[in-house]
């Protein structure tokens, strides 16, 4: 039967049918684009709806036709729908229970377009528990509008805010704007309604021209009505994320409070709110939180079990069944919007977790910051793998080390532990201590301390990771994180001459592409980039063979390049690869975008270590090792000549070149005036700190991007880059930057024009620029956006010479 599919989801057999029907004539939407929708915003929309009756209004021949409330559940739905009954005076009505994706496409296959529930959710022995949450109704009366709600939304605010509560406005996707707030679940719905009746009433006493708190419609003409109502246990609000049945598909959407200030403020259609959702849920707040008897609720509501690898349970209860002996630790080095460190201790049944921006101190006169994140379970001591964009947490996860603990004290601010990393892991044996300084449970804020001592006084001495790394041989790289690479300093060209007639000439060709660091142990090739991510899996072409570097270990460093059709190298197309690591994207990719990779020094060979070695005699054992039998792995020239190496470089549309000190030793992530890059072309790298909302067809998206270069006196404002752009760079610079966004101006010396409308970030995120020229003021004029540089931070960015 045309437009009908027989579907498997999370294990549940649903037949759907007539996908190809309109349900939104005015634009075309089908009932298979209802459920595609419906399916890819289920991680949003499902905590939102969990443990809520739903009550639905269904558009079974489209919005143009009549619809229909329905309470109970169909006789014809699939018995593995869950239901909860709830008495009327004309009897039991079974409702639903949206606990997973399945019921939600059922849902959507019966035309449920529209999803109602309460501000309460039933228990654990399903009784009607207390609201978990205040809503506010601004419904516009004739001649008002969103601006109107958007201000009074903004006075609720204040009150609730002085209250000790966070509201946050949703677009309702109808006419006006839903205002809600996390409760704590101590009041009944009488008492609620009481709060938010008063409330109302107040913003209407301070505001009688705009506001009005009585239900009588005959008073709401060029006002707002606060509809207070909505609290009542018996009353039902559209579900966030949830469509609505209008001409056109639009959606309840969170907002923010910087997009309520918007004079051209609309309600969101399904597409748009698809492209938000990569931003994260910002009502996340209202997410049901675990109780001591569901330690694992928050760490499931956060998940789709569907759409990450990462274990999800089916129960949110803790593992009784711990295995035995001495509990566990892990530590997981975790690339999502920011790097940083997972420290997990197992507790209780569950892993107790903790977020550390800088990881473990390399000290005990340090200390780093650690914020307490959701419980997770057992099983994500062994977890590695990708989390898809869109999810949270998203980004790629490894192991730094793991292994047990000793337990001296756990208490509610204080726990102490002496963990056992794994043998030649880059932890070792440490004492460490949690103190917490702020907060109760998720989101507190602790200080992990580094201790002097192990519990039986013995002195510890410790190196962290990279410093480790400094002094292992190199046939040991191979267990601990890469070394950071030596850097050059720019240079324009009558410098770098100068210092080749001191030196002797010595110039190489500088790659448009990215850093790479090999490590061969005698058996496999593996890679890691300059911010120590190992990246061996995006780049099989180059680590599936054996590279011909010998039976002993070596470490080399080198560049990897894409090469455009011309065989330039391309770092636009470059971009194509280096974000993937799922391995059929990456196998896709690597037949359009194929690599190569120029190593260019030698860092270890055997036992030895090469870093103090002259370059001259690096350069030997280079060219010892690198007999390549793989095509794809290329030993650059070097030129004897400043002069030839620029004209070989221009007439081949190159970078530039690296004119080097043949006598220079390796200093592992140092910049180095030792090492002189001259580019041809004029780039900058920058690091972003705002966005400009679009205008026209960029609407709602990124229209440009303010950008600054670190000076002594701060982040000092460089211009505007708004060209260069494709749409795969767009998204991904906004679920990059989204995360990041503050109300704190990052800049020194950004003018009022530019700010004016900016929507600040933290400056976390590094870019790559080409310009015309830089201002007396140092502005970049003519600037376009080359691509991310993920392979470097903030403090890597100085100003091009």
């Amino acid at each position: 039967m045309p437009g009908e599919q027989l579907v498997t989801i999370e294990g549940r057999r649903l037949r759907l049918t007539n996908l190809d029907k309109v349900l939104y004539p005015s634009t075309g939407t089908t009932k298979g684009e209802v459920i595609d929708y419906y399916s890819r915003i289920a991680r949003m929309l499902l905590p939102h709806l969990a443990g809520r009756p739903v009550t639905r209004i269904r558009w079974p021949e489209g919005v143009d036709h009549p619809s229909f409330f329905a309470k109970d559940l169909e006789r014809g739905a699939p018995d593995w729908v869950a239901r909860r009954a709830i008495d009327h005076s004309g009897g039991a009505k079974d409702y639903p229970l949206v606990d997973g994706l399945p019921t939600l496409v059922y849902l959507a296959q019966v035309a449920s377009l529209e999803l109602h529930v309460p501000q309460w959710r039933f228990d654990e022995k399903g009784r009607r528990a207390h609201p978990d949450r205040l809503v506010l109704d601004l419904d516009p009366g004739q001649g008002t509008g969103l601006a109107e709600c958007a201000q009074v939304a903004r006075w609720a605010r204040d009150i609730l805010t002085g209250m000790g509560l966070g509201p946050v406005p949703v677009t309702s996707g109808s006419k006006g704007i839903h205002l809600y707030a996390p409760l704590d679940g101590a009041q009944t719905s009488e008492q609620v309604t009481a709060v938010a009746h008063e409330l109302a009433r107040a913003i209407e006493a301070d505001h009688p021209d705009l506001v009005v708190s009585q239900m009588a419609k005959i008073q709401r003409g060029g006002k707002v009505f606060i509809d207070w109502s909505q609290n009542n246990g018996a009353k039902t609000t559209i579900a966030p994320y949830s469509l609505r049945g209008r001409d056109q598909p639009t959606v309840a959407a969170p907002r923010t409070w910087e997009e309520l200030d918007d004079p051209e403020l609309r309600h969101l259609l399904l597409d748009e709110v698809l492209e938000r959702a990569t931003r994260g849920d910002l009502l996340a707040a209202l997410r049901p939180q675990p109780t001591a008897s569901a330690p694992l609720a928050a760490y499931i509501a956060k998940r789709s079990a569907s759409a990450t690898p990462e274990p999800v349970p089916a129960s949110p209860t803790a593992d009784a069944s711990a295995p035995a002996g001495r509990p566990r630790f892990v530590i997981q080095e975790h690339h999502a919007s920011r790097l940083h460190w997972d420290f997990r201790l197992e507790h209780d049944g569950v892993l107790v977790s903790w977020a550390v921006p800088k990881g473990v101190p390399a000290d005990s006169g340090r200390n780093a910051l650690a914020v307490m994140t959701e419980d997770h379970p057992l099983e994500y001591a062994g977890f590695e793998g990708h989390i898809p964009r869109g999810e949270y947490g998203a980004g790629t996860v490894t192991i730094w080390d793991a292994g047990d603990y000793d337990l001296e004290k756990w208490r509610d601010d204080e726990v102490i532990v002496t963990v056992h990393g794994r043998p030649g892991g880059p932890l070792g044996t440490v004492r460490l201590a949690l103190i917490r300084t702020g907060g109760i449970g998720e989101k507190s804020t602790w200080l992990l301390h580094r201790m002097k001592t192990d519990a039986a006084g013995r002195t510890q001495e410790a190196l962290t990771p990279a410093e480790a790394v400094a002094t292992v041989p190199a046939s040991d790289v191979r267990t601990t994180r890469s070394p950071r690479p030596m850097l050059a300093t720019g240079a324009t060209p009558a410098l770098a001459r100068s210092a080749a007639r001191r030196w002797g000439a010595w110039a190489e060709v500088k790659w448009d592409g990215i850093r790479a660091l090999g490590v061969w142990d005698g058996t496999a090739l593996r890679l890691w980039a300059r911010s120590g991510t190992e990246i061996t899996a995006r780049y099989p072409e180059l680590t599936a063979g054996d590279p011909g570097f010998g039976p002993e270990p070596v470490v080399l460093d080198g560049e990897i390049v894409a090469l455009d059709a011309q065989g330039r190298p391309s770092f636009t197309r470059l971009q194509n690869r280096m974000h993937l690591t799922k391995p059929r994207e990456i196998e896709r990719e690597a037949q359009r975008t194929p690599v190569r990779w120029f190593p260019f020094d030698a860092l270890g060979r055997g036992d030895s270590d090469l870093d103090d070695l002259p370059l001259r005699e690096r350069r030997a054992l280079l060219e010892q090792v690198c007999g390549s039998t793989i095509p794809q792995i290329v030993l650059p020239p070097v030129f004897d000549d400043v002069d030839d190496a620029l004209a070989a470089s221009a007439q081949f549309g190159l970078e530039g070149v690296v004119v080097k000190n043949p006598d220079s030793r390796y200093r592992r992530g140092a910049r180095s005036d030792q090492w002189l890059k001259v580019k041809l072309t004029r780039m900058q790298e920058v690091v972003v700190g705002g966005i400009r909302p679009g205008r026209g067809g960029r609407t709602g998206a990124i229209g440009s991007l303010l950008v600054g270069i670190p000076s002594a006196d701060g982040l000092q404002y460089a211009g505007r880059v708004g060209t260069g752009f494709g749409e795969a760079a767009l998204a991904r610079l906004e679920g990059m930057l989204q995360p990041l966004r503050t109300d704190e101006n990052p800049f020194v010396g950004v003018p009022a024009a530019d700010a004016s409308d900016a929507l600040w970030v933290r400056p976390e995120v590094v870019g790559e620029v080409e310009f015309g020229e830089l201002t007396p003021a140092g502005i970049l004029r003519h600037s376009r956006w080359r691509g991310l540089r993920p392979d470097k931070s903030p403090s890597d960015v100085v100003v091009e010479k």
